[in-house]
């Protein structure tokens, strides 16, 4: 019962107009929605109808909730949906935003908790994910990487990847795949292909990838869903068999799509 009420309720929120103004926020702050054909852009807006109405949105550091923040990173985060059988996030309840850079306030120990070093200090962050917990999003980073796919970095992607990897339960770089077969392919590749960051990256060498994708296996996978979507053509040059099981993965094609007319984006 609780299933067809959801999806009944679901239908009703695609059945209903998308406006124009979204449309408009989509062409202006989402280059990668004039790269799709016409059926995947009607797909991804009713994506986006659902998921705005479903998840609690938050306004931190007095930001004001406006439709151009909601659609923007629901568009975004949508993307990654495109192809694949999901649930909207379900991991996903909350999504909070901050205007720019915050530093996350310092970890206190608890009352029984005892450590024989100091606590690590926080940092500047502009994402970050929780297994149990909300997105945290910060907004004029969410806007650069959404206009500017070409500089290869987007925080909704990669955060919403980490929700993805965590669907299966840890956040280990391996996100729920379809048999075992696809397991033993995409453990072989990106095991290969991480390590192969790590080693360039303790060498102080740059490299085609993110350094940052050297932190852990989660973190790789995550940089790696980023480099997927907006530099597809960097990454089939200079790692083609990660790009083959991401692409598997998603079911999508990024690099198929490039050379398609991207929306007149900035200002």
């Amino acid at each position: 019962m609780f299933h067809w009420l959801t999806e009944r309720r679901r239908r009703a929120l695609t059945e209903a107009p998308f406006t124009e103004a979204w449309e408009a926020i989509l062409k202006r702050n989402v280059a990668h929605y004039c790269m799709l054909v016409d059926d995947e852009k009607a797909h991804l807006r009713s994506l986006i109808q659902v998921f705005i109405a479903e998840k609690y949105w938050e306004g931190l550091g007095g930001l004001e909730l406006t439709d151009e923040i909601t659609v923007t990173i629901s568009a975004q985060a949508c993307l990654l949906l495109l192809g694949l059988p999901h649930d909207f996030y379900r991991n996903v309840l909350s999504i909070l935003i901050y205007p720019s850079t915050v530093v996350p306030p310092q970890r206190k120990l608890g009352h029984f908790e005892i450590t024989q070093e100091p606590l690590e200090t926080s940092h500047p962050m502009i994402g970050q994910s929780f297994k149990t917990g909300p997105v945290i999003l910060v907004w004029d980073a969410v806007m650069r990487g959404g206009r500017h796919p070409e500089g290869g970095h987007n925080v909704v992607y990669h955060e919403f990847a980490h929700k993805l990897d965590m669907l299966n339960g840890a956040a280990d770089g391996t996100p729920a795949l379809r048999d075992r077969a696809e397991y033993k392919d995409w453990v072989t590749t990106c095991s290969r292909e991480y390590l192969r960051l790590k080693s360039e990256a303790q060498k102080g060498k740059k490299t085609f990838m993110d350094a940052y994708g050297a932190t852990n296996e989660a973190e790789f996978f995550a940089v790696a869903t980023e480099q997927f979507f907006d530099q597809p053509l960097v990454m089939i040059r200079h790692a083609p068999e990660l790009y083959r099981v991401l692409k598997e993965y998603y079911r999508q094609d990024p690099a198929a799509r490039v050379g398609e007319n991207y929306c007149n984006i900035g200002i």
